[in-house]
């Protein structure tokens, strides 16, 4: 990660956490100011506009926290279930991003039939990864990743409102990724935990 990255990010999140906690319109101004700074570091090193960093950035309520995205690995024959994302028409493992309320093994069944049009029980985690390192496109927003092991119990191949076609693939002849989503990184523990049924969750 570039140190203007890791600087804005970290200006950023300690602006979020301190705007949850300010007592004073003083505090206020001088930590929406430096939210603004933050913009302006991220704005000079991309394409993205100053401004709507900064709407973004302040729009972010309470303690500044990681998010969490979950994935569920179908494979089925020695092939893994992928799905085309409408955003970027790569290729990923269905799921997205966790939703206030659920528990991770329903959320990442539903996010699986939603993509996908699979039942499935979540049967292992194969591993929790920080989504922002490893070879990762770069991302401002700190994000957690996790992999569940998934045992199809019913249904058929469906897109849903943000996939576009949905097909099993060879572990060695894979469309484009959608590397923010799934990294080859997640697909080799997924195959080595195929492999070794007794392998310990792997995690950052």
């Amino acid at each position: 990660m570039p140190p203007w990255l890791a600087w804005a990010r970290e200006i950023q999140s300690l602006c979020q956490t301190g705007l949850a906690f300010a007592g004073t319109r003083y505090e206020t101004e001088r930590y929406q100011r430096l939210t603004e700074i933050a913009a302006e570091i991220v704005a000079q090193h991309t394409r993205c506009s100053q401004a709507t960093l900064a709407r973004n950035f302040l729009a972010q309520p309470g303690y500044a926290t990681a998010k969490i995205d979950v994935r569920g690995a179908l494979v089925r024959d020695g092939r893994i279930l992928l799905v085309q994302e409408r955003m970027d028409e790569r290729w990923c493992m269905p799921g997205g991003w966790a939703d206030v309320g659920e528990i991770p093994s329903e959320m990442v069944a539903r996010e699986v039939l939603e993509e996908s049009g699979f039942e499935v029980t979540p049967r292992k985690v194969i591993g929790v990864f920080d989504a922002n390192r490893g070879g990762k496109p770069l991302a401002f927003f700190h994000a957690y990743k996790i992999v569940f092991l998934c045992d199809i119990t019913g249904g058929q191949p469906q897109a849903g409102d943000e996939t576009m076609d949905v097909g099993f693939f060879g572990f060695d002849a894979l469309p484009p990724l959608s590397q923010a989503r799934t990294h080859a990184r997640h697909l080799a523990e997924v195959q080595a935990h195929l492999q070794d049924p007794n392998r310990p969750a792997a995690f950052d």
